[in-house]
């Protein structure tokens, strides 16, 4: 991959995660796993964020369902931030969550529900609004939603 990939998921990857978080896992990784985190940075955030036909909010809405799909509740709970910082309503959340159970079982949509309400309490008790929904002027998140990622959990749990 190039230089510019990086750049560009390296960009990409801090507006949805936040830079505290990003300069975190890039700065745990080590000779073993540094590697791995340039592919990351490159592939995920540069070659498949980077493109313009889908905007942040619905890649956002995409990868909950696929991520929890796969019960990979880390990185839900990861991009379920992140979905927050790019304008992602409460209202849209529970239809991916629905869209999650029809699709993927009931159990993979009780534990999507379940780490939603989590979520949405420790941005309730940080001071970060989580949009109930859209309503006519479109979808838009509390400008303390941009800092909502930055308090993810554990960061030396993401490679």
């Amino acid at each position: 991959m190039s230089d510019e990939l990086f750049e560009t998921g390296l960009r990409i990857r801090k507006e949805v995660l936040g830079e505290e978080y990003v300069e975190r896992s890039l700065a745990n990784a080590d000779e073993f796993s540094m590697d791995f985190q340039r592919m990351v940075t490159e592939y995920c955030w540069g070659a498949g964020w980077g493109r313009s036909a889908l905007s942040k909010r619905d890649r956002s809405l995409m990868n909950l369902v696929m991520i929890g799909s796969l019960n990979r509740m880390h990185e839900f709970r990861l991009h379920l931030r992140g979905a927050i910082t790019n304008g992602v309503t409460k209202a849209e959340i529970q239809d991916a969550l629905i869209q999650l159970a029809i699709y993927a079982g009931i159990p993979a949509g009780v534990e999507g529900f379940r780490i939603a309400r989590e979520v949405f309490a420790e941005c309730e008790a940080e001071g970060i609004e989580v949009k109930e929904s859209a309503g006519r002027g479109g979808p838009s998140a509390s400008p303390a939603a941009a800092g909502c990622i930055a308090r993810v959990r554990d960061p030396a749990a993401y490679p």
